[in-house]
């Protein structure tokens, strides 16, 4: 069927469908010269725990992969190009009665069609503020935490994913909300995920990469098709953000079974030709591609020194 009778029929395009990220990703890499594709975490089986009570009794627990405000350590602000150096390694822990300053240069999110401008669009804990208020849910956990993004499987499975079920059980959370902003942010979110349903404690992720989470193989998945680093709604767009969290929550009280992906109806853009421009190779020049080569190269090395710092 040609295309002029798809739009006879109403059709949406072709391409207006979630994009592939574990294609593009392993195509991008390949083309950048880094040899044998990554290998995303991926299983058969899935936990799930059913939410043990309803919202308005449950303590729900928020954890991001978004980092605090380093002075000194270069661009951190809207629209700022990938940051090494703003990277954080271990699970952190913030008061959830304040406001906190986190940003997402440190991670790989689309910063074609979108800048990171407003923290609710990546970091929900104004809009979870009014669901308590509201009496939606019973209460936030008295902290959030900080999820590191790590490609390392290894680490986060035996080191970061433990550590978080510890804080939140530390904390007596009924369950838990994770909002991943890169590609690895949303495996490692996923990872966590399974380890809190393990333990007794009912997830959700709020993600906008669906093929990495669904591919890992999580309990719930609330899913925007929106650029990377707005899992949490549209930026300064209140009842966007809203909308998605309640979508969020009704996931984490109603889903069924395990793998239950729930996709929102919001819409970023009036075309969907945003979604044909994140790591896509075949869009990038031969010399576009030798200076991303050499860009990530220098932030390798900034990672890694910063990696044995935090070791040492």
């Amino acid at each position: 069927m040609d295309s002029s009778r798809s739009e006879d029929l109403g059709f949406a395009p072709v391409h207006d469908v979630p994009i592939p990220y574990l294609q593009r990703v392993r195509s991008y890499y390949q083309a950048l010269g880094y040899g044998a594709p990554y290998e995303w975490a991926h299983y058969a089986a899935v936990p799930f725990q059913p939410l043990g009570k309803s919202l308005a009794q449950s303590r729900v627990a928020l954890i991001t992969t978004a980092a605090p405000y380093q002075p000194g350590k270069g661009d951190q602000g809207p629209g700022a190009a990938y940051n090494a150096a703003a990277k954080f390694y271990s699970v952190y822990s913030g008061d959830s009665a304040s406001d906190h300053d986190l940003r997402i240069s440190h991670v790989a999110v689309d910063r074609t069609h979108t800048t990171g401008e407003d923290i609710a669009a990546y970091f929900p804990l104004a809009a979870l503020r009014s669901a308590q208020a509201s009496g939606r849910i019973g209460a936030i956990a008295p902290r959030f935490h900080g999820l590191p993004t790590n490609r390392s499987h290894r680490t986060t499975l035996e080191i970061d994913c433990p550590e978080l079920v510890a804080r939140c059980k530390a904390d007596a959370v009924d369950a838990a909300i994770l909002v991943p902003n890169c590609p690895v942010c949303h495996q490692s979110v996923s990872l966590a995920a399974r380890l809190l349903e393990a333990s007794g404690i009912a997830t959700v992720i709020m993600g906008c990469a669906k093929d990495i989470v669904e591919h890992v193989g999580v309990p719930r998945l609330l899913f925007s098709d929106f650029p990377l680093g707005n899992a949490a709604g549209r930026p300064n767009d209140n009842a966007s953000q809203a909308a998605t969290l309640d979508l969020a929550l009704t996931t984490l009280e109603r889903a069924p079974a395990p793998r239950t992906t729930v996709q929102s109806p919001l819409i970023w853009a009036p075309t969907p030709d945003w979604k044909l421009d994140y790591c896509n190779i075949d869009r990038l020049s031969p010399e576009e591609i030798r200076r991303r080569r050499s860009d990530f190269d220098a932030q390798k090395e900034t990672a890694k020194a910063l990696r044995e710092q935090v070791r040492g």
